[in-house]
């Protein structure tokens, strides 16, 4: 992970879905920021804790935690787990989503897909952003909530993959925004819209020939990284972003402006 500023010295962090992916490079850009960093997996034990030693590498603490996010039993359980362990909750990301374009999910059939996406990604973000706020407002500094959205869900793309997922994204968004009224000025809320980035949807089940249309039509020349997204996130989660709430980021190379 690239150098990023110290901006969360002493700061707590917990990032869902952060075993692999995007939410890995969150995870450790946060430690390497100065975060003490919780971080759950749903079936990932083993990577999540190769990414435990990451943030110990970086000087600071990790914890590893279960979470089934269609559970809301196992929501309020990790918010239990992290402020026993850490006393506190300062930053709390919604990273963790369902997958419907890798692997045997990529074949289940569309409402099964849909069911899923509602269930994990939209209601699984609703009860952890609750959880999340309520420990928040108890804190004496308050605290910060950072919510995954996708950059398209502004503009729309064809498919029925992408029509349940913008639905869904969407509504992530959507809430978003209401919630940070509600729980401002004491906790901000904001999102993260990642656009065309290097997963392994991308590197795997991707079409060359669509994936160079995909490049030959970013500005930036190229797919993200989940590094770009990490920079990111640790911007929203520091005091850089004190007067930003209810906003959301794109890091998309400027496919969606």
């Amino acid at each position: 992970m690239p150098d990023v500023v110290n901006s969360l010295a002493g700061k707590v962090a917990l990032v869902t879905g952060a075993s692999t992916g995007i939410g890995r490079a969150i995870a450790i850009a946060l430690a390497h920021a100065g975060a003490d960093v919780a971080l759950t997996f749903r079936t990932g034990l083993r990577d999540a804790g190769t990414v435990a030693k990451e943030i110990e590498r970086a000087g600071r603490r990790a914890a590893v935690l279960q979470l089934e996010l269609a559970d809301p039993a196992s929501i309020s359980s990790v918010a239990r787990e992290v402020t026993d362990q850490f006393g506190r909750v300062d930053v709390w990301i919604n990273n963790a989503g369902a997958d419907i374009l890798t692997g045997d999910d990529a074949n289940r059939p569309l409402l099964e897909k849909l069911d899923q996406l509602l269930s994990v990604d939209l209601r699984g973000t609703i009860l952890a952003s609750w959880e999340a706020a309520r420990i928040m407002r108890e804190q004496p500094n308050g605290g910060v909530i950072v919510n995954m959205s996708w950059d398209h869900v502004l503009v729309g793309m064809e498919g029925r993959n992408p029509q349940i997922f913008s639905a869904v994204k969407g509504g992530i968004l959507s809430f978003s925004k209401s919630l940070a009224r509600s729980v401002a000025p004491r906790v901000r809320v904001n999102v993260l819209a990642p656009g065309w980035i290097e997963t392994e949807f991308a590197a795997t089940s991707m079409d060359p020939a669509y994936r160079q249309r995909v490049v030959d039509s970013t500005p930036l020349g190229r797919f993200g990284t989940p590094d770009d997204v990490a920079r990111a996130a640790v911007f929203l989660s520091s005091d850089d972003a004190a007067f930003m709430t209810g906003q959301m980021l794109m890091v998309g190379g400027g496919v969606v402006m």
